[in-house]
C-alpha cells in the first residue's frame, strides 16, 4: 500500500503549470518556410489541423492515459489493451522510429544557418558536403548526450529561450515594422486565397507540415493525472495550446512568405532569409552581423532540441523491455542511465536517412520536403493505432474507470475520434501525391518513388522486431512515468523522455 502512495501522483497540476510544461511543442520555427508555400492558405490548414486533429489527440490520449492501471507505459499500455500487445509493440516503435527521420529536416535547418554564417552556399545546396556536414553534427551531438543526461534541461532550457523564443519574438516585431511601413508583401492576403485549391492535390502535400506541428500532445497527456481538476483545467489547457500554436504558427510562416517571393523560399534557410530581409531592408545594409547573430541563435537552439531528443525516445523503447520483446542486447544501459544500444540504433537509421535522402533527393527542398513527409506517414501509424485503440475502449470497456472523461457521452466520444482518425487518413494519402509547384522548380518525380520505398522498409521495422521476439525474459527494466515538470518543459513533448529507468540489479534477481 505504501509503494502505492508513493507511485501515486500528486494532484499539484494547475491549468497554467500543464499549459507552461507543454509550451514548447508551439515553436515550429524550423517549420515556417514549409508553411510559408501555402501562402495565405496556412491559416487554413492551422485551423484545420487544430480543430479535428490537435484537440482529439489530445482529448483521446489524455481519456487513455487516465484509466486505471493504464497510467504507467503510455502509448504502448493504451495501445497494448485495446489492440493487443503487438499493436502496442508497433505504436511506441513509430514514435521513436519517426524521430530517427525526423532529425533530418532539423539538421537540414541548421546547416541552412550555418551556411549563411559562413557564407558557405555548399553546405545548403552540395548534396556530399551536406551529408558529411550532418553526420558530424549528429554524432558529435550524440557523443555528448551518451554520458549522460544531466544538464540535458539546462541546455534545452537555454536552447529554447534564446535559440527558438528570442527569435520568434524578434521575427513578430519586424513582420510588425514590415507592415506599418507599406513595404511590398509578397502573398495576397484575402477571402480567395484563404482556402487551399482543392482541385489540385498536388497543392495540398504541404499539409504534412501542419500535422507535424501538431504531433507530440499525447506525450503529454498522462500529467493529466496530476492535475487538481483535469475535467475543466485539462480541455482548456489543450484549447489555449491549439490557440498558441495556430498564432505563433501563422505569424512566423506569414512573416516568411510575406517577403520571400515563392519561388525563392528555402525550405532549409527560409527563416535566415527573412531576417536577411527584413533586417537589410529596415535596418541598411551594415546590419549583416546582426543577421548572423540571429542565425547562430537559431542553430543553437535547434542544436539544443537535437541534443534534447537523442536520448529521450529510446527511453519510451525500454516500456517494452518489461515483456522481452527487445532482443537482450538492447535492452540495457549504461552506468549513466542512457540505453546506448537503442540510441545508436536510432542514430544509425539517421545516418541512413541523411545518406539516402540527401543525395538522392537532390540536397534541397525536395530531400526536405520528403523528410518532412517520411516523418509524418510514420508518425501517423501510431495515431492511427490511437484512435482505434481509444474506440475500442469506448465500445468495449465503457466499465472502466477514468480519472478524465470526453464530455458528451459515446456518440460525441466516437465522434472525436472519428474525426482524428479521417484527418490522419487524409494526411497519410496526401503526403505519397507529387507535390506541385514547390519552391525552387525542382523535379517532383523522385518524391513518390523514394518516399513509399522508404516508408514500407521502415514501418516493416516493428513488426519483423515482434515476430522474432520469441520467448525473451520479460521484467528487465522498472518503468515509471516521469512526474511533471521535471525542468524539462523546454523540450518538445515529441522528444522528451517521459519514462523514468531503473535497471534491476541482476545480482538480486537471479534465481
Amino acid at each position: 500500500m505504501a509503494a502505492d502512495a508513493a507511485n501515486t501522483p500528486s494532484k499539484q497540476l494547475s491549468l497554467l503549470g500543464f499549459f507552461a510544461i507543454t509550451a514548447s511543442m508551439v515553436m515550429a520555427v524550423y517549420e515556417y518556410p514549409a508553411f510559408a508555400t501555402s501562402g495565405f492558405s496556412l491559416v487554413f490548414f492551422l485551423l484545420l489541423g487544430g480543430l479535428l486533429w490537435f484537440i482529439p489527440v489530445g482529448l483521446c490520449a489524455a481519456e487513455m492515459a487516465t484509466v486505471e492501471g493504464w497510467q504507467e507505459g503510455g502509448v504502448f499500455a493504451w495501445v497494448s489493451n485495446t489492440l493487443g500487445e503487438r499493436w502496442g509493440f508497433a505504436a511506441i516503435s513509430f514514435t521513436y522510429l519517426q524521430i530517427a527521420v525526423g532529425f533530418v529536416p532539423m539538421l537540414y535547418f541548421v546547416l541552412g544557418a550555418l551556411s549563411y554564417i559562413l557564407a558557405w552556399p555548399e553546405l545548403n545546396t552540395d548534396p556530399v558536403v551536406k551529408t558529411i556536414a550532418a553526420l558530424i553534427i549528429l554524432w558529435g551531438l550524440a557523443a555528448t548526450q551518451l554520458g549522460g543526461t544531466k544538464y540535458t534541461a539546462k541546455i534545452s532550457k537555454a536552447g529554447f529561450f534564446g535559440g527558438i523564443l528570442l527569435p520568434a519574438l524578434i521575427l513578430v516585431c519586424l513582420a510588425i515594422l514590415h507592415l506599418a511601413s507599406g513595404s511590398k508583401l509578397e502573398i495576397i492576403m484575402d477571402a480567395s486565397t484563404f482556402f487551399p485549391n482543392f482541385s489540385q492535390i498536388g497543392t495540398l502535400v504541404v499539409f504534412v507540415a501542419f500535422i507535424l506541428s501538431y504531433m507530440g500532445v499525447e506525450a503529454s497527456a498522462t500529467h493529466v493525472n496530476e492535475m487538481r481538476n483535469p475535467g475543466r483545467d485539462y480541455p482548456l489547457a489543450i484549447f489555449l495550446l491549439m490557440l498558441a500554436a495556430i498564432t505563433l504558427s501563422s505569424i512566423g510562416g506569414l512573416s516568411v512568405a510575406a517577403v520571400i517571393p515563392h519561388d525563392q523560399i528555402n525550405l532549409s534557410s527560409g527563416v535566415v532569409q527573412t531576417f536577411h530581409q527584413l533586417i537589410l531592408t529596415h535596418g541598411g545594409s551594415g546590419l549583416g552581423w546582426a543577421v548572423r547573430i540571429i542565425a547562430a541563435l537559431l542553430m543553437l537552439g535547434v542544436l539544443a532540441e537535437i541534443a534534447a531528443w537523442i536520448v529521450g525516445p529510446s527511453r519510451g523503447m525500454y516500456v517494452t523491455a518489461e515483456k522481452g520483446i527487445l532482443p537482450s542486447a538492447m535492452a540495457k544501459v549504461n552506468k549513466n542511465g542512457v540505453p546506448v544500444p537503442l540510441v545508436v540504433f536510432q542514430l544509425l537509421l539517421t545516418t541512413v536517412a541523411i545518406i539516402v535522402l540527401t543525395n538522392t533527393g537532390g540536397g534541397n527542398n525536395m530531400s526536405f520536403l520528403i523528410a518532412l513527409a517520411l516523418t509524418v506517414v510514420l508518425y501517423l501509424m501510431t495515431y492511427f493505432m490511437l484512435f482505434l485503440g481509444y474506440m475500442t475502449l469506448v465500445l468495449k470497456h465503457p466499465e472502466k474507470k477514468r480519472g478524465f472523461n470526453i464530455p458528451g457521452g459515446k456518440v460525441v466520444k466516437l465522434l472525436v475520434a472519428s474525426s482524428g482518425f479521417l484527418v490522419s487518413l487524409l494526411a497519410f494519402v496526401v503526403s505519397f501525391f507529387p507535390p506541385s509547384g514547390l519552391p525552387g522548380g525542382e523535379s517532383t518525380d523522385v518524391y513518390v518513388g523514394l518516399l513509399l520505398v522508404s516508408f514500407l522498409v521502415v514501418v516493416m521495422i516493428p513488426f519483423i522486431v515482434y515476430a522474432l521476439h520469441g520467448n525473451r525474459p520479460g521484467r528487465l527494466v522498472h518503468i515509471k512515468h516521469q512526474n511533471a515538470p521535471l525542468g524539462h518543459f523546454a523540450i518538445h513533448p515529441r522528444g522528451r523522455g517521459s519514462h523514468l529507468l531503473v535497471p534491476i540489479d541482476e545480482s538480486k534477481d537471479t534465481a
